[in-house]
């Protein structure tokens, strides 16, 4: 099997030429203007064809993945494919009644009209997806785009070769590049395609990066979706399960080896139960993973570290943290050529380490105590809004409070991380997290224009503004404002 630090040796990065790029977007034009008139069966077609062309294929994902950063089968069921599968299952479903115009009651001073909401494809969209799992943000989004009636050009991540070059043959094969084209490369071949005029863009990944998408996109007035990440916090109280709660904290912060935008990146925990919390910690990550540090590092159902790179950088967080008086309450052990680091729990974080202050994107997991919840509350008001807010309670005020004071992208009580896999509830950020939403009927608007539509009868009110505005009709609009001022019924 080979390591993270060797799979890009093994499909040699190469930048997609800007000529092609090029070309491959003006021929997309043609198409988006033609599937303007598409129909749900034809958007159907195009999503099965892409199904059924990536579960043939589902024993070479295992060995990409595995090549790419050692991913289990297991894990990629649950975090590639299952995601996709549920976006394509909502889209066979209920495309045709996402399609239908919504039609709309007229206001007051509308009376004689008609009107509705017609969902028009945006055009030709831009996919820019990330590396931690770069099977279901890339497929995932596109599934949404062709059910909008887009076309589309998608720009995978270099840190996942094996992945990519699989998803790339994937493409070629089902779709003409005057439909859908995919381009590997890096930051110039992205820079690249960010120079173009796209109707929509669709990124995951960073906030650093999504400025730079933002900017660039603002160059063309180009709408986007940003799907990024956060500092996401966990609330534990005295009153919480503590076993559920460690056993579904476990799972939600290890599975990709922490390496989730929406993974608990920070554990508030009161207390007066915190030690127990992180015994049930210790005892569940043995379970799973192994009841000592060589077991561990030899399992197989832990995904590693991206590259040498993001190990490095991780490593550094640990180092910082211990070097400020940290304490390891379980893991801690390190092997960068591996790109290997334990999972592991930190407590005595002291302020002003940087692992309070950087998003971890690994699997480190700080653990706080704390006595009053509202310090804990203006902790993470003080700071830029997550993409998810975790709350463990059996106290109903204390759930309210949570989330009624504060603000995430998303929030689970007493649960973490499947949110993501909802697909009746919006999945997106706010503010430093993101913008727009994903998934299910959110993923098919955020691809869609949302046209207003109104038609008029001969017997429009509106003529009562028409001028010339004599006594009368200045008499009449005084009164329609004045009628404006009583509540609706």
């Amino acid at each position: 099997m080979n390591s993270p630090a060797t799979a890009a040796q093994l499909h040699p990065l190469a930048e997609a030429p800007a000529v092609q790029m090029r070309a491959a977007f003006d021929a997309q034009q043609e198409t988006a203007l033609r599937w303007r008139a598409s129909t749900a069966a034809e958007r159907i077609a195009r999503v099965k064809r892409l199904r059924d062309a990536m579960m043939a294929r589902r024993e070479q994902f295992y060995a990409a993945f595995a090549q790419d950063y050692r991913k289990s089968p297991a894990e990629v069921e649950a975090t590639e494919f299952l995601p996709v599968m549920e976006e394509i299952r909502h889209v066979l479903g209920r495309l045709r009644r996402w399609m239908k115009p919504l039609r709309v009651w007229p206001t007051t001073t509308m009376l004689g009209t008609s009107g509705w909401v017609q969902y028009q494809p945006r055009g030709r969209v831009l996919i820019i997806a990330p590396w931690n799992y770069p099977l279901s943000l890339c497929f995932g989004p596109l599934v949404s785009a062709l059910a909008a009636g887009n076309t589309a050009i998608i720009k995978p991540s270099e840190m996942t070769p094996a992945v990519s070059a699989l998803m790339a043959g994937i493409i070629a094969e089902v779709f003409p590049s005057n439909e859908v084209a995919l381009f590997e490369g890096s930051l110039p071949t992205a820079s690249a395609l960010l120079e173009l005029p796209f109707d929509h863009i669709f990124f995951t990944g960073s906030p650093a990066v999504g400025k730079v998408v933002m900017a660039a996109a603002a160059k063309n007035l180009t709408s986007v979706t940003l799907e990024l990440g956060g500092k996401s916090p966990t609330i534990i109280d005295e009153t919480a399960n503590l076993r559920l709660a460690a056993e579904t904290i476990m799972w939600g912060k290890f599975i990709n080896n922490g390496q989730t935008c929406v993974a608990p990146d920070h554990i508030h925990v009161h207390h007066a139960v915190k030690e127990a919390f992180i015994a049930h910690c210790r005892q569940v990550l043995a379970e799973r993973y192994g009841d000592s540090a060589d077991a561990q590092k030899s399992s197989a159902d832990l995904t590693r570290v991206v590259n040498r790179r993001h190990t490095g950088r991780l490593a550094a967080l640990l180092a910082d943290a211990l070097g400020k008086g940290a304490r390891v309450q379980a893991g801690g052990q390190v092997d960068e050529a591996a790109c290997y680091i334990a999972p592991t729990l930190l407590d005595n974080i002291a302020p002003g380490s940087a692992i309070l202050d950087e998003e971890i994107f690994g699997p480190l997991l700080p653990i706080m105590g704390y006595d009053n919840l509202d310090q804990v509350l203006a902790a993470i008001n003080a700071g830029p809004k997550p993409l998810a807010l975790y709350i463990w309670s059996r106290q109903q005020g204390t759930i309210d409070k949570v989330l009624q004071r504060t603000s995430s992208g998303g929030a689970c009580v007493n649960h973490c991380v499947a949110q993501f896999a909802h697909g009746n509830l919006p999945f997106g950020g706010v503010n430093n997290s993101g913008m727009g939403n994903a998934h299910g009927v959110f993923g098919f608007k955020a691809f869609s224009h949302e046209r207003a539509v109104m038609k008029s009868s001969p017997l429009m009110l509106i003529k009562l503004f028409f001028p010339p505005y004599t006594s009368r009709r200045n008499y009449l609009i005084r009164k329609t404002v004045d009628l404006l001022r009583l509540p609706m019924l």
